[in-house]
């Protein structure tokens, strides 16, 4: 190794160390000034960002062994996780606050999941996909619990972590077999593998990559190995809610990229199918039984696995296009599912959090700029023009039907008007309906102006959205 190789690392490395100094600085630090916590947190976010835009490699570079890879893919997921991590800090500092729970371990675990999602969008062998996933696992599994006095917020943490669990080892089972067959962790070297000898494309190398698929899906939250995610986004208190609903799906994006593109992307008549069949599945159960739900997370929860299924739709592709159509559709999803958690957050207060559909009664007559950025979002998510969710969907359904599968884009369509019912629902409760809580949503002004700009972004992106999908065509080509 050399002074190169860690320079790419460097970012990495700088968060680890900007995690040690604010653990430590939290020990000193009181009760009623753990505001300073959250600022050194930011302030160390500030810090990554600025290392990553410094670092930033002008080709491909493959360090460590080749364990370890720097490319424009995985600095676009960095910078986009960051960023998204920093809004959950934001939008949950007068939430916690107010309910008693403004503790320096949210932005800890905050923290070492960012990190455990940066070695996943930088990983180019199984194990280290391996250890960046169980580094934001176990976060993410602390995370949930977080609220150490809330009995439904344990519950669903031990069932996040049982399933994660059952998950991680399908995942590791499946690495064991890749490398029993290709002799190699190492995607180039497993691609190169496989397409030297087609011999090995053969049952022990589709048992293991079965198993890989179950522990991808698992991760994305797509059926049917998506119990845990309604159940824990509904579990969690909403600040938790919103950072998983954000960042680690660029996470999961790239946990599926590196595996199935860069590692097995010979196999793809192979693992292609299964792909479908789970983007199938989350698309049919993910929007119908949305459509039931009365609690507003569970609600976005399961609209969460209809979008997954898109994303994986986009990849079933196996075409430059529509590995380039499912970047855009999860960057473009995680502005919009952080902007509409961020409007739950700043509706609940303290000792009240906003669960159902019906917290929404009257909204406008209360915030009308808050409705129409709630209206903004859920718009987004629906698929309606001028929006970036309607382009989104658009580049997803150019992708599959430039791959020659009309039936499924069909699909696609016809679940996204299904889709349309239940986030019309969500603005007929804020325009419509009398207002039951009478309360005016505090918060500070830059969590005001920041969900207010990202609320925004959702109109902004869809109005001039060539520029996204450009970079996104790029970092991928």
């Amino acid at each position: 190794m050399n002074l190169m190789d860690f320079l790419a690392a460097a970012p990495e490395m700088t968060l680890l160390g900007l995690i040690c100094v604010v653990m430590i600085a939290d020990l000193f630090i009181e009760d009623e000034r753990r505001v300073h916590t959250f600022w050194l947190s930011m302030i160390s976010l500030a810090i990554t960002a600025a290392v990553l835009q410094a670092t930033s490699p002008d080709t491909r570079v493959v360090i460590f062994d080749g364990s370890y890879v720097s490319d424009s893919l995985s600095q676009v997921l960095k910078l986009g996780a960051v960023l998204f991590v920093a809004l959950a800090f934001l939008y949950a500092r007068d939430y916690l606050r107010a309910n008693d729970l403004n503790k320096g371990e949210f932005y800890l675990l905050g923290l070492f999941g960012l990190l455990g999602m940066m070695i996943m969008m930088s990983a180019n062998s199984l194990l280290t996909m391996y250890l960046g996933l169980e580094t934001l696992s176990l976060s993410l599994y602390a995370l949930v619990a977080f609220d150490r006095n809330n009995v439904t917020s344990a519950e669903s943490a031990m069932k996040f972590f049982v399933l994660g669990a059952i998950a991680s080892g399908a995942l590791l089972y499946g690495i064991s077999w890749i490398y029993g067959v290709t002799g190699s962790i190492q995607f180039h070297e497993i691609y190169a593998a496989i397409s030297a000898d087609p011999s090995l494309n053969n049952l022990p190398l589709w048992f293991g990559l079965a198993f890989l698929i179950v522990g991808i899906a698992f991760k994305f939250g797509g059926v049917p190995f998506h119990m845990w995610l309604p159940d824990v986004y509904q579990g969690a208190r909403t600040p938790v809610t919103l950072y998983l609903a954000s960042a680690p799906k660029l996470a999961a994006l790239a946990l599926t990229l590196r595996i199935l593109v860069d590692g097995l992307g010979g196999l793809h008549e192979t693992w292609g199918t299964m792909i479908m069949v789970v983007a199938v599945l989350s698309l049919l159960v993910g929007n119908l039984v949305a459509i039931a739900q009365t609690n507003i997370k569970r609600m976005l929860g399961y609209s969460t696995i209809g979008h997954v299924g898109f994303i994986l739709l986009a990849i079933f592709c196996g075409t430059a296009e529509g590995n380039a159509a499912a970047l855009f559709y999860t960057l473009t999803y995680v502005v919009a599912a952080a902007g509409a958690f961020g409007v739950i957050v700043l509706m609940s207060r303290s000792g009240y959090d906003v669960e159902l559909l019906t917290d929404f009664n009257g909204l406008n007559a209360r915030s009308p700029w808050f409705a129409l950025m709630m209206m903004f979002l859920m718009f987004s998510m629906a698929g309606v023009p001028p929006f970036i969710g309607f382009f989104a969907k658009l580049n997803v359904i150019s992708a599959v039907l430039a791959a020659g599968f009309p039936g499924l884009a069909v699909l696609m369509v016809l679940v996204t008007v299904i889709g349309a019912f239940y986030y019309l629902k969500v603005i007929w409760f804020m325009y419509f309906e009398e207002a039951e809580d009478k309360a005016v949503l505090q918060a500070s002004t830059d969590t005001r102006l920041v969900l207010s700009l990202n609320s925004v972004a959702v109109l902004a992106l869809g109005i001039v959205p060539g520029w996204l999908l450009a970079l996104c065509i790029d970092v991928l080509s």
